[in-house]
């Protein structure tokens, strides 16, 4: 098993920053690619960044694009995501999540085993 903890959400104004960090631990080697997704309100949860373990590979979702820089640590194990200039749209509860498989693609969130709990991220207009 995987155990993946969330930290950094909160509330902010449009157009300041947050960084989220994930913590993973347990059998961590067993993992290939981290993600972060979203759940906003009243909408399905949809992915927001994505990063492997190794290698130089990141994926966004077009309204993270620019905004959003996803990374991570091998060393800790933790993988953080900076949101800079936010929105009232970027709102939600994001997650911290783990796929065993080696992907080509990021958004399907079926291929990911392991969820954190949920961080809140509210973004005031």
């Amino acid at each position: 098993q995987v155990q993946l903890v969330e930290s950094g959400g909160g509330l902010v104004q449009a157009g300041g920053s947050l960084t989220l960090s994930c913590r993973a631990s347990g059998r961590t080697f067993s993992t290939q690619v981290m993600a972060w997704f979203r759940r906003a309100p009243g909408k399905e949860r949809e992915v927001v960044a994505a990063i492997p373990w190794s290698g130089p590979t990141t994926y966004y979702t077009n309204s993270a694009k620019g905004r959003f820089t996803i990374s991570r640590d091998n060393a800790k194990i933790t993988v953080a995501l900076q949101m800079n200039s936010l929105r009232p749209e970027d709102t939600g509860v994001y997650y911290c999540a783990a796929s065993k498989k080696i992907l080509r693609e990021y958004t399907n969130q079926y291929d990911y085993a392991y969820w954190g709990q949920g961080t809140q991220v509210t973004v005031s207009s």
